[in-house]
């Protein structure tokens, strides 16, 4: 292939993912392809971003961060525990996410994570913190981006962080 297919500073690159954990266990699967400018101000981990250089369409590359690179390391001081009594009827089901703001307008998401004996625990963790995480990514597409890609960045930026 020629070096127009190849992953490099501003092009444009499609591409879809899993997220496994140490088991192996896949965590989340992205099938609709995410699109971003390479070696952009993109939300592109650094390293899965280097890992990415010079590859082309239909390569495949797998990525293994830890919680420092990843999704930090869990925080106990951002687990709550209630009397769940205390909690709106909304939010008495696993999973339920619930919209925190601090003295400095700070908002942080906490998810439902466990109800037993009389108590409901949120936490304000990523579900990823604590974990070592593997990114396995297919790439779809590789181009030059247009002048308008590169003024605008892609379509749909991704999240890889």
């Amino acid at each position: 292939m020629s070096d127009n297919s190849t992953i490099s500073k501003d092009k444009y690159v499609s591409l879809v993912y899993t997220i496994t954990d140490n088991s192996g266990e896949t965590l989340e699967r992205i099938d609709l392809p995410i699109n971003y400018i390479h070696g952009r101000d993109s939300q592109v981990i650094e390293t899965i971003e280097k890992a990415l250089e010079g590859k082309q369409q239909g390569d495949e590359v797998s990525v293994s961060l830890g919680p420092d690179e990843g999704f930090g390391e869990h925080q106990e001081e951002l687990t709550f525990t209630d009397d769940v009594e205390n909690v709106p009827p909304q939010f008495h089901q696993l999973g339920a996410e619930v919209e925190f703001q601090n003295d400095h307008g700070e908002v942080k998401i906490f998810r439902v994570v466990k109800i037993e004996d009389g108590k409901l625990t949120v936490d304000g963790n990523h579900p990823f913190a604590g974990k070592t995480i593997t990114y396995n990514i297919t790439v779809k597409e590789v181009r030059d981006a247009t002048p308008e890609e590169l003024s605008n960045g892609a379509s749909n930026a991704p999240r890889l962080h």
